[in-house]
């Protein structure tokens, strides 16, 4: 009886299927909560159905129309195996479940922050490639430098002469065709890296407004916690292994939970609180000593540095291989300090993971960008007035040292920090246990990494990507180590907010400080007179000046110089839009206050 109630119920879904309109039909079998094979038998018995109807009306379609027919069906085929394909291609759409199964969403945060800055490098890498690199080789003229691999590290010698720096792009008009359509190069390089840099604060702000929303004003949070454990659950999901996972995952996440809700309130006595202040005190004095003792390191390092800079441009091996004493210096410093401070947060025993991680990225974010902060001064005071022929290549030199010895330093912090860590808790010393994966150090190092690479895009505008392979190497280097060195994490929490704070870190201070540095150097400094596309003008800004003197002839641009003399170099129109944009973030601030106050009420009403 009930097989036979089952089948009468198909026939009738069979039925009302094969009255709706194709659109319809499709919608309605995608809702069905069914499996994929499921709903691919009541698709094939609905279009037998429709076949019915037509042959009993004696309507066949016309030839024309069979063949419109067939080659709908084939393209949305086509469609649907592409979007399998690329769906297969993003390998760490996977990675990212099991990870998050694993080892809870604060360790996850880590490889989505890496994951978004590998896309954002892409992107960058095709703009920088596709305006400034592509009209490069039209003009290039061959290198006469030979190639000895050593230039793989110091970025040095044959290097010189291609298009990874700003000193053999050139100051010429690119046409290739007489009397044909022509390529300013020196509007190019700077509308191309003004308008990224734009482009850069655009994502970043939405991404922030958007992480927030998802986040910081969470609608699950406020729902009821059996809900988790009631209407989770995907019945779709049949095979083992997903199965398997989507269990992994739901428990961590309930775990989770239950984290938040049992909190532990500790109370300490007067005495216990004066020796917490007293260690915490202690540990920030230390941290913020170090920090500075390193940045005079640096500082004075590089000084000594310019010469080894100068003789760069004889091509001798031993000069080039001791550049790379400044970019081993500076990467070991921020390699071994950050595990000092590590150290330093176990030490103050806060009450929450949450707490020893946002302390721990604190002090990293001081003492990374404080020698980023000095080796700008360096190079915008002391290298740019240097007699160099071309600082602004030596500029792009360092920097690609930089990036380059901080990717293996990186994977050797993998090697050494979390490999020979378990190999130690293992069975020298078993009471160690495993190590825990460390999300401030590795967070900040990104954040490093991505900020030398704003700060060299004007002096090498192929380091995106570089920074692209190095990311993307990384990615499946920490994974592995994590998989097969590291333990989840021994107190479980939830970090709902930790992805909007790292994409906050890397707006202020990072992108609004590589703003600083592109700003001084584009206003203030005065271009190579020997290289570059701006070789021969007072500032790099002043092609934007003379081009709008030439516009100025032109009745039909009168709007573009308009926007230049009333907009762009108008201290006013700054003074209001930036009065302007405190005025709605005031109001976006008071209805968001104002949304939590309702929000409170609510869920006590809910409450009661």
């Amino acid at each position: 009886f009930c097989f036979l109630h089952g089948f009468d119920a198909e026939e009738d879904l069979v039925g009302s299927l094969a009255c709706m309109s194709t659109k319809e039909r499709i919608k309605a079998i995608q809702k069905m909560p069914e499996t994929m094979r499921k709903k691919r038998e009541i698709r094939n018995k609905v279009l037998k159905e429709i076949s019915k109807k037509s042959r009993h009306r004696g309507a066949r379609p016309s030839c024309c129309t069979q063949c419109l027919q067939g080659a709908a069906v084939s393209f949305r085929r086509f469609g649907n195996d592409l979007s399998e394909y690329f769906h297969q291609l993003r390998v760490w759409h996977k990675t990212l479940k099991i990870i998050g199964a694993e080892f809870g969403t604060s360790v996850l945060s880590y490889f989505v922050f890496l994951k978004w800055l590998l896309n954002f490098n892409i992107f960058s890498f095709l703009i920088n490639f596709g305006f400034i690199t592509i009209p490069q080789f039209l003009a290039a003229e061959p290198n006469s430098l030979s190639f000895t691999g050593l230039e793989l590290l110091t970025g040095a010698g044959y290097f010189q002469q291609t298009v990874l720096y700003y000193g053999f792009y050139t100051n010429a008009t690119i046409s290739k065709i007489e009397n044909g359509p022509s390529y300013n190069m020196q509007l190019a390089y700077i509308f191309t890296v003004g308008i990224y840099f734009v482009i850069c604060f655009l994502i970043l702000l939405f991404s922030m407004a958007k992480f927030f929303s998802r986040n910081f004003v969470n609608p699950q949070a406020f729902s009821v916690n059996a809900s988790r454990l009631l209407c989770t659950w995907d019945f779709n999901i049949t095979n083992e292994k997903a199965v398997k996972l989507k269990q992994k995952n739901l428990h961590t996440q309930i775990k989770e939970d239950l984290t938040e809700v049992n909190k532990e309130v500790l109370n300490f006595s007067v005495m216990e609180r004066l020796l917490r202040v007293a260690v915490h005190l202690t540990a920030w004095a230390a941290s913020l000593g170090t920090a500075v003792a390193a940045c005079a390191g640096v500082y004075f390092l590089s000084i000594n540095n310019l010469e080894l800079f100068m003789k760069g441009h004889r091509n001798d091996l031993e000069s080039q291989a001791a550049m790379l004493v400044l970019p081993v210096v500076v990467s070991l410093l921020n390699t071994l300090i950050p595990f000092f401070f590590s150290w330093l947060g176990h030490l103050e025993k806060f009450q929450t993971p949450g707490q020893h991680i946002y302390v721990t990225i604190t002090r990293n974010i001081i003492l990374k960008m404080s020698i980023v902060g000095i080796l700008c001064y360096y190079w915008l005071n002391i290298v740019a007035a240097s007699e160099s022929q071309c600082w602004e290549t030596l500029i792009g030199q360092d920097i690609y040292r930089l990036v380059l010895v901080d990717f293996i330093f990186c994977l050797l912090g993998s090697f050494f920090g979390e490999f020979l860590r378990r190999i130690i808790g293992t069975t020298v010393c078993v009471s160690l246990g495993l190590p825990e994966f460390d999300i401030g150090r590795n967070v900040l190092d990104l954040i490093y990494a991505q900020t030398l690479t704003w700060i060299g895009i004007l002096f090498s505008p192929l380091l995106p990507g570089i920074q692209m392979i190095a990311f993307f190497i990384v990615f499946f280097v920490k994974k592995v180590s994590l998989m097969r060195n590291c333990q989840p994490p021994c107190k479980v929490w939830r970090t709902a907010q930790m992805m909007t704070s790292f994409i906050l870190l890397l707006f202020c201070p990072s992108f609004l400080g590589v703003l600083s540095v592109i700003g001084v150097t584009v206003w203030r400094l005065k271009p190579s007179e020997e290289c570059g596309p701006f070789r021969g003008l007072s500032s790099m800004f002043a092609a934007v000046a003379e081009w709008i003197q030439i516009l100025e002839g032109y009745t039909a641009s009168k709007w573009v110089v308009w926007i230049y003399h009333n907009l762009i170099t108008s201290e006013l129109f700054f003074f209001v839009l930036s009065s302007f944009v405190l005025i709605v973030t005031y109001l976006y601030w008071q209805i968001i206050q104002g949304r939590k106050t309702m929000t409170k009420l609510l869920r006590k009403q809910i409450t009661n």
